[in-house]
């Protein structure tokens, strides 16, 4: 059975300046989102939330 290494061919991820501050944002703005939900906000924390998971995150892995 033949052995596969990273240099035979396969698909690589390359993480360039962008994706690291729209990941790097992401993860901010989850946790002040969390913060501030843990300390009773509700509207301004779902936003958050829902930025950091639903757009930062995702553009950080497909940009």
């Amino acid at each position: 059975m033949p052995i596969s290494d990273s240099s035979s061919g396969g698909a690589q991820l390359r993480f360039g300046r962008r994706n690291v501050l729209l990941l790097g944002a992401a993860i901010v703005s989850l946790v002040v989102g969390y913060l501030w939900l843990q300390a009773g906000g509700t509207t301004g924390a779902a936003t958050l939330l829902v930025i950091g998971y639903c757009v930062l995150f995702p553009l950080g892995i497909a940009l």
